[in-house]
């Protein structure tokens, strides 16, 4: 059994029972029956099915939503939008068993035609950052193509993914279809790569992991979706609306603590306003509200862990070139004051991952400069840009290597746009209106037509 700690109080919420190989392998076998019926379903039958799933989800919001804020310190407002994602997910994607329309291709002797075949089991392996939001990612679509799903959520924070999964039960969704099995990532984790009955993973987490992950998928030649770290730039032009991109970057880079693979924890600012920019940005950081994540008023919780919060901390150590820093409580929990640093470019704090509340801010002087310091990580997940010049939106966009960027705001997900990232930023597309297509085989079946 392994305790869960409320990252706001340091207190034990409860206890969960970790899960081992042979429980695993049971899961694999029962998900391999529930899925052979699930797919011969009609499809109006699992369309149905999700909706009702995407019904019990809709009436727990409030239930989801206190448990994200015990277990992973997620500010109330924010855990309700994901609750309120989790549903949509379901809404959204409950329309693709209907749809799933495979092609008539001309050809000469006959007709010939694809479908759209499940894989049959599939495992997700959920991050802690995001754990109910980001397993909806991957179970959804999954189901919706007709597959079976099994899910291993973080081992820190697993409650709100643990409830979706009796949530399913009690919409209907058949026994064995969507399992969830809390466990380390050195037992769980890893039987869902060796297991031969799984026939994709995804996975959402570190790069690191991820490598190991693809590496490991390789030896079956199993299918993967990857998305991992990111290092994204924020890139602020003169003639931008340098107030507005002010009072809005704290936002793009402190929305849940930092721990977001989308952060936009680089701030490229032309030189020319360099100064004004930080000026105003001074006040929008210090005005960030941290505090306990289940009030109102609260836009930033604690970091999820102690050796997560020691893991940012290393990168302010004493000497650090801090601009200026917002407030966060002292006394017990994670907490980490929302940081502003001005380092060089070569400074670690520039180029690693930190994954918390700490914001680079570095002056370029052109926009070749912008792309070239933009581009310079191994990363590539997602970045803003900001100018009232099209042209130069429409060149920075193309020249920028990220798999999602937003002009003029802070946006990155939508569940119907694809979702997924550059380089080491991952492998795949989540989310959009083909995301069900990547949980399925295209078999193509040609029929000869004789002369009469």
């Amino acid at each position: 059994m392994t305790p869960l700690i409320n990252p706001a109080t340091e207190e034990v919420l409860r206890t969960v029972d970790l899960l081992e190989v042979d429980a695993v392998d049971d899961a694999v076998a029962r998900a391999a029956i529930a899925q052979k019926r699930w797919a011969a379903a009609a499809p109006s039958e699992r369309a149905g099915a999700l909706r009702s799933f995407a019904a019990a989800v809709d009436s727990h919001i409030g239930e989801l939503a206190a448990l994200e804020v015990a277990n992973s310190g997620h500010v109330i407002g924010n855990a309700e939008w994901e609750a309120g994602h989790v549903r949509d997910v379901l809404t959204y994607y409950s329309a693709s068993p209907e749809r799933l329309l495979g092609q008539q291709i001309p050809v000469a002797g006959g007709i010939d035609v694809t479908f759209n075949e499940p894989l049959g089991v599939v495992a997700v392996i959920a991050p802690w950052n995001f754990p109910m939001t980001i397993a909806a990612w991957g179970f959804v679509p999954a189901l919706a193509a007709g597959n079976a799903v099994l899910v291993k959520p973080a081992e820190i924070t697993p409650l709100t993914t643990m409830r979706l999964g009796e949530l399913a039960l009690e919409a209907g969704l058949p026994e064995g279809l969507f399992q969830v099995l809390p466990g380390k990532g050195s037992v769980v984790g890893e039987r869902f790569i060796t297991h031969p009955d799984v026939r994709k993973i995804v996975f959402t987490g570190s790069t690191e992991v991820g490598m190991r992950v693809m590496a490991g998928a390789a030896a079956q030649v199993k299918r993967v979706t990857l998305e991992l770290g990111g290092k994204s730039a924020n890139i602020v032009f003169d003639d931008c609306d340098l107030e507005k991109a002010a009072a809005t970057a704290p936002y793009g880079v402190f929305d849940n603590a930092g721990q977001d693979c989308c952060a936009r924890s680089r701030i490229l600012v032309q030189r020319n306003v360099y100064d004004r920019f930080m000026e105003l940005f001074e006040p929008a950081v210090k005005g960030v509200v941290v505090g306990d994540p289940a009030a109102r008023e609260t836009e930033m919780g604690p970091l999820v862990s102690k050796p997560h919060w020691e893991t940012v901390s290393s990168y302010v150590p004493d000497g650090a070139p801090i601009a200026f820093q917002g407030s966060a409580p002292s006394g017990p929990g994670y907490w980490f004051a929302p940081t502003v640093l001005t380092p060089a470019r070569t400074d670690r704090s520039v180029t690693e991952e930190i994954f918390g509340p700490v914001v680079t801010v570095l002056p370029f002087e052109d926009e070749a400069d912008a792309i070239e310091l933009a581009n310079d990580t191994p990363y590539g997940l997602s970045g803003s840009i900001w100018t009232e010049n099209l042209s130069r939106a429409m060149r920075v966009s193309h020249a920028v290597e990220s798999g999602n960027l937003s002009v003029n705001s802070h946006s990155s997900v939508r569940y119907n746009t694809p979702f997924g990232g550059f380089k080491q930023s991952g492998l795949g597309r989540e989310l959009g209106p083909d995301a069900p297509l990547h949980f399925t085989e295209t078999k193509n079946v040609f029929f000869a037509i004789g002369e009469k």
